[in-house]
């Protein structure tokens, strides 16, 4: 099968996103390695790409007691068990329009992965393409990944401290309105990972994640994009950004659009989002449709 090609030199960085022809014809070389991750984490074993490896949000990428991702030996023996080594080209895809496929290649980004590919669309393009999916498991085949240097915590994350610091200059509220002025502390259907109060950290723009994709899941035209964020957000030329929802896994889809398809240099997705700010002691916030002014410090 065949679809129009849509021409991602538009964007500021084109490698960044495949296609699902590009997957078609590439899914079988020795050097691709194809991650499915899906918010739904069952999902995967009711079909998937053929010879896609699964990752589980949940467990794989996070450290099992500490709320932290896994450390650098840690990475290094999960990237090897699925076949992984510094120079697989490595494509990540899944449900939601690549939610968690996003925030996946977010977490590989920390650990320094040079290769790192979103196919856009993800699984729903693929799948309303009458493409192939198979309920099969392909082992992986054996890699050696050397633990990195270091996980970088510095150029693409934010903690809380970092949020801080950085009020007054561009926030992004990636969540739904309602989160974001307050009036519901939860994500629609996760009522019970709700936080303590509801409303948004102050002078942060709302632009609701979604905004970013077509109804296909693909990414907006780079035009549109620009429209959305540098314009109605007024993040206009940022030299820094930092992107924010419930758990980091929402704002990873609009750091990568900010990041890899807008081209902006410094932007960082704080991942302890609302589920810290919004339960933590003393921190300021704002409620309302209006972002608020930034506290006197």
């Amino acid at each position: 099968m065949t679809t129009t090609e849509k021409d991602f030199s538009q964007y500021a960085n084109p490698d960044a996103l495949v296609s699902t022809d590009w997957v078609a014809q590439h899914k079988d070389d020795p050097s691709v390695v194809l991650l499915e991750s899906n918010e739904d984490v069952l999902l995967f074993e009711t079909g998937h790409i053929p010879g896609a490896q699964k990752i589980d949000w949940h467990t794989d990428l996070n450290d099992p007691v500490t709320r932290d991702f896994l450390g650098p030996q840690q990475f290094a023996e999960f990237a090897a068990s699925k076949g992984i080594t510094p120079e697989t080209t490595v494509v990540f895809y899944g449900d939601k329009s690549n939610w968690w496929a996003a925030y996946a290649l977010w977490v590989f980004t920390l650990f320094g992965h040079q290769d790192l590919r979103l196919m856009d669309g993800g699984r729903l393009k693929w799948a309303a393409e009458g493409r192939e999916l198979t309920t099969e498991t392909s082992p992986a085949q054996p890699a050696e990944y050397p633990a990195p240097a270091s996980r970088d915590d510095s150029t693409f994350r934010a903690f809380r401290e970092d949020v801080l610091a950085h009020l007054g200059k561009p926030l992004v509220d990636v969540r739904s309105p309602l989160e974001y002025s307050g009036e519901r502390t939860h994500m629609e259907g996760y009522e019970q990972e709700g936080a303590m109060r509801g409303g948004h950290i102050p002078s942060a723009a709302s632009v609701p994640w979604a905004k970013a994709a077509n109804e296909d899941g693909t990414f907006r035209s780079r035009a549109e994009l620009e429209q959305i964020y540098t314009e109605q957000a007024g993040l206009g030329q940022a030299d820094e950004v930092i992107a924010y929802c419930r758990i980091g896994e929402r704002s990873s889809h609009t750091w990568f659009v900010l990041q890899h398809l807008l081209g902006y240099d410094n932007v960082r997705n704080y991942d302890g989002s609302w589920t810290e700010w919004g339960n933590a002691v003393r921190l300021p916030i704002a409620t309302g449709e209006q972002p608020g002014e930034v506290p006197a410090r």
